[in-house]
């Protein structure tokens, strides 16, 4: 779930300064104050611990039943499933967060993206896969039982947020999976992003289990725990496009 964007303002006469970036001391407080001492510290301990290694923890989420509160579109946008020529047409605006790479790579395996338009314009969208979908790191992919579909790169823009469009197009369109047979979305949070496991929760996920990795002399190193085998949830090694 993508932080808002922070408008930067020029100096000069009449005209405000962007408050300064904290420093690593101010982001420390502003961590506490936030999310309580525990879960700063925590945050903390994994990001030292990634300025030697890399390592994450994934919280895996799922959700299989919509939440009334989310199935109604704002009549100002019309929400669908966008065909692959509609996707083509927005993803050109680089204010869309999508590249033609992506884009290319997504709608080759099958993925599809609900969006929100707003006089013709994409203000808001997320993405669904049926199969393996590669994650950050990209030599690593995910993979997750047939019965679910995987829901990825949700973006708002910054125009429409605050409407609550992420959970809404969320909502329709698990309804509309769970009408074609699927028996729900799955997707994952990293450990440390608590405002998104908040967000999920409020929006009806449940935690299911986590995914460990590691990257330890090039190689990565993976662990799911048990909650994770209900829903066929774990990472794997996935090749570069274009890579054998």
């Amino acid at each position: 779930m993508p932080a808002n964007d922070r408008a930067a303002l020029a100096g000069g006469a009449g005209t405000e300064r962007a408050p300064a970036e904290p420093g690593r001391i101010g982001r420390i407080v502003l961590a506490i104050r936030r999310h309580g001492l525990p879960r700063a510290l925590y945050d903390l301990a994994l990001k030292t611990i990634n300025t030697v290694v890399v390592f994450k923890i994934l919280r895996g989420v799922v959700i299989e039943r919509p939440d009334p509160e989310f199935l109604g579109c704002p009549p100002r946008y019309t929400s669908l499933f966008l065909d692959a020529k509609m996707v083509g047409v927005f993803a050109a605006d680089p204010g869309s967060g999508m590249t033609a790479a992506f884009v290319e790579e997504a709608l080759s395996k099958g993925d599809e993206c609900y969006g929100f338009l707003e006089d013709g314009r994409l203000v808001a969208y997320g993405w669904y896969a049926s199969s393996p979908t590669r994650i950050d790191p990209p030599d690593l992919r995910v993979r997750f039982s047939d019965d679910y579909v995987y829901m990825y790169k949700g973006f708002t823009h910054p125009r429409a947020r605050g409407q609550r469009l992420h959970a809404i197009g969320m909502t329709l369109a698990l309804r509309e999976y769970l009408a074609r047979g699927r028996r729900g979305l799955v997707s994952y949070v990293e450990s440390s992003n608590f405002d998104s496991l908040r967000s999920c929760r409020r929006m009806g996920y449940e935690t299911f289990g986590s995914v460990y990795l590691m990257k330890v002399f090039g190689r990565y190193v993976t662990f799911a725990s048990p909650g994770c085998r209900r829903l066929g949830f774990r990472l794997e090694t996935a090749p570069r496009p274009g890579v054998s």
